[in-house]
């Protein structure tokens, strides 16, 4: 049995029961009841549940507008009735609403009539019209909220989803996992000043954890889980009630002055690893927001808008699909962002780390004047990979060694220009330096929320730190090119072209499916530092050549001047690359160069882990230092810029620093910097 509030109808006079009794039958029951009356109960619906061992629903919801009924049932599973074609819906909802008591008078004045279900087969036994089978696992689905037009379900599996209700299926936008140990997840409430409070079992403590502040707001020792249980709280008091060895306990606690006071909230519980802004987002009677994506070693991906006038990055969304920690982010801006104006954007977001997992998200930022933020981020989960998910659907896996268990992504970057009309389905393809030696080409397909491994090589035969996908355009046709840097300081240039298009049709063949293809060998490598590659970034000359920078861990940095050129014959022939130019500079920093850019041809930026961001000015064979900042960053990780052309043509650039901490910081650089003395 559970009780759900009737959409539209006072829950302190009517209410609908839910049973679930024999074959997989589940009852809707209305029960209205008046002081001094006896209760009136009418049947409303039948349905039908789905085959399993434990075939009784726990939860349930109605949604109020779309006329559904959403519950949950002990295999895990979600499913979605319908409700609205029931008989006596809309007659009993506007006469209850409206205060209508004659039918309920004359039946309790009147001796108790038959069991309402003597004639419950007049009505039909609806079967659901979705089912996400075992969504929450084994264990049951807890509780089913509805809230903001979105479905949230929770179980005991750890986790809580957020769904949406699309063409009558219902769709998983993400699942959100609220703190480490809290397995038994039992409900959600929501606060009237946007705080979402998740409830539940940790151990032996009853546990209400808060998601704005991302800690345990009440710990009440209960002993561990109890399936009859009721919290209440408010600004005075809390009260915990629950059923243990058949005794009813009680806890109560009388609100206490808070001491404590938070002067700056953390985005994150250990060291951000990576950084990347998304774009800007204008704010009506607001200044520009700069959205922004933080990776943590603590296993959380951060979504963050950072106002220059404000000075405080405030969090939008969190992102805790990783198991291990997020180290490297890539995106590339989507055009899903129907419904939000000019001022909004969307974009495709690729995180990874830890035990070889990407991650893939869809994220829309738009103005929201209503949040403290002013900026609203709405989340859709789209795909995720593991590269030992074969290996945990195998038999007997205890008997067997497995290979390379703690491979890591270092580095993502997507390869521009595969979603043209060349191609015969929308595929996005991603590149990843890997920890285990190996350079690895993704490919997703939206439509289908795939993620397949399509090409890898293991050339480089060590950790591959960086890569960095570029594509080069001329009259005839494109090329994709692929840069990826090594522990041993080696940089590697890669035509990726003719894989990208073979995994194109073999997946369109093979419907989503492939054994990986292998890169052919690079085109030209080079030995551009002593020891491992930190930072690399290529920027395009109004040439058409094209300056990679890269820095090292022995604080070096290192340009070349590449020209990309056709071999001889048809296109197909073949692509060179062609070392125009090189220029290294040695010990330009004290400690390992963690961030680089080339921000014009003539100018580049370079971070440090001793903290030091120096502006340098590329002149032929020397890279000469025009400017030094400290910033306040300790162990930095990685460094992201952008520019703005502000009124009056005037152009700035900005930078964001992670490390043991976010920074931004702005400035301006020299049209045409003196030939000798550095600006102070």
């Amino acid at each position: 049995l559970s009780w759900a509030p009737r959409p539209g109808l006072p829950p302190d006079t009517a209410a609908a029961l839910l049973a679930s009794g024999p074959d997989g039958e589940m009852l809707w029951l209305d029960v209205t009841h008046r002081p001094g009356q006896v209760p009136w109960v009418r049947l409303m619906g039948r349905y039908l549940l789905p085959r399993c061992k434990q075939r009784w629903h726990t939860c349930a919801a109605f949604l109020p507008q779309e006329g559904f009924l959403v519950c949950g049932d002990r295999r895990g599973s979600l499913l979605l009735f319908p409700c609205s074609s029931s008989s006596g819906w809309a007659a009993e909802s506007s006469s209850i609403a409206n205060g209508g008591t004659d039918s309920v008078v004359e039946d309790s004045s009147n001796e108790l009539e038959p069991s309402c279900l003597l004639h419950k087969g007049a009505l039909p036994l609806e079967s659901p019209l979705s089912v996400l089978f075992g969504l929450h696992g084994k264990t049951g689905v807890t509780s089913v909220t509805i809230h903001g037009g979105y479905i949230y379900s929770t179980g005991r599996d750890g986790v809580y989803r957020q769904l949406r209700l699309r063409d009558q299926q219902l769709e998983v936008l993400r699942k959100h996992r609220p703190c480490k140990g809290l397995q038994w997840i039992e409900e959600l409430r929501f606060t009237s000043d946007g705080d979402l409070l998740v409830l539940g079992f940790h151990a032996d403590n009853f546990v209400v954890w808060s998601s704005r502040t991302g800690e345990n707001v009440h710990c009440i020792p209960c002993g561990g889980g109890h399936r009859s249980w009721s919290y209440c709280s408010s600004p005075l008091a809390e009260a915990f009630a629950f059923i243990k060895s058949g005794d009813v306990m009680l806890y109560h606690r009388e609100a206490e002055p808070c001491e404590q006071q938070v002067l700056l909230a953390s985005l994150h519980g250990r060291e951000i690893t990576c950084v990347r802004r998304l774009g800007a987002v204008k704010v009506p009677g607001h200044a520009t927001f700069n959205v922004f994506v933080t990776g943590s070693e603590d296993t959380t991906a951060c979504v963050l808008v950072l106002s220059e006038n404000s000075r405080a990055a405030l969090p939008l969304a969190r992102l805790s699909d990783h198991i291990s920690s997020v180290r490297t982010l890539a995106f590339t801006m989507g055009s899903g962002d129907e419904g939000f104006g000019d001022e909004g954007l969307s974009a495709l977001l690729f995180s990874a780390g830890g035990r070889a997992q990407i991650e893939c998200y869809q994220l829309l930022c738009a103005g929201d004047t209503a949040s403290e933020s002013a900026v609203a981020c709405h989340v859709i989960h789209v795909a995720s990979h593991r590269l030992d998910k074969h290996w945990e659907q195998k038999k007997n896996r205890h008997k067997l060694v497995k290979m390379d268990p703690e491979t890591r992504y270092m580095s993502l970057s997507v390869v521009p220009g595969t979603s043209t009309k060349q191609l015969p389905t929308p595929w996005k393809f991603l590149a990843a330096a890997c920890s285990d030696g190996s350079v690895r080409i993704f490919g997703l397909l939206e439509a289908a929320r795939k993620l397949v491994l399509v090409a890898e090589s293991f050339h480089h035969q060590r950790c591959v730190l960086k890569v960095e996908a570029f594509l080069h355009v001329w009259a005839e046709g494109e090329r994709h090119l692929l840069c990826s840097a090594a522990t041993d300081g080696s940089v590697s240039f890669w035509d990726i072209t003719r894989p990208i298009m073979d995994a194109v049709d073999s997946l369109h063949q093979a419907e989503g499916e492939m054994q990986p293809l292998a890169l052919d060998a690079p085109l030209v490598t080079i030995m551009a530092h002593s020891c491992g590659v930190n930072s690399l970034h290529i920027r395009k000359t109004p040439e058409g050549q094209y300056l990679v920078a890269s820095g090292s861990d022995d604080g070096s940095i290192h340009v070349c001047l590449l020209e990309v050129a056709l071999g001889r014959g048809e296109a197909a022939a073949g692509t060179c690359l062609q070392v125009l130019e090189r220029v290294s500079r040695p010990c330009a920093h004290a400690a390992h160069v963690t961030g680089i850019r080339v921000l014009r041809p003539d100018l580049l930026l370079s971070a440090s882990v001793d903290q030091r961001l120096t502006l340098w000015n590329r002149r032929p064979g020397e890279l000469v230092p025009l400017s030094t900042t400290f910033f306040h960053v300790p162990d930095l990780a990685e460094m992201d810029c952008w520019e703005v052309v502000e009124a009056g043509g005037k152009l700035r650039y900005y930078c964001v620093l992670c490390g043991q901490g976010l920074e931004m910081l702005c400035g301006t650089a020299p049209s045409k910097p003196p030939p000798q003395e550095a600006p102070q």
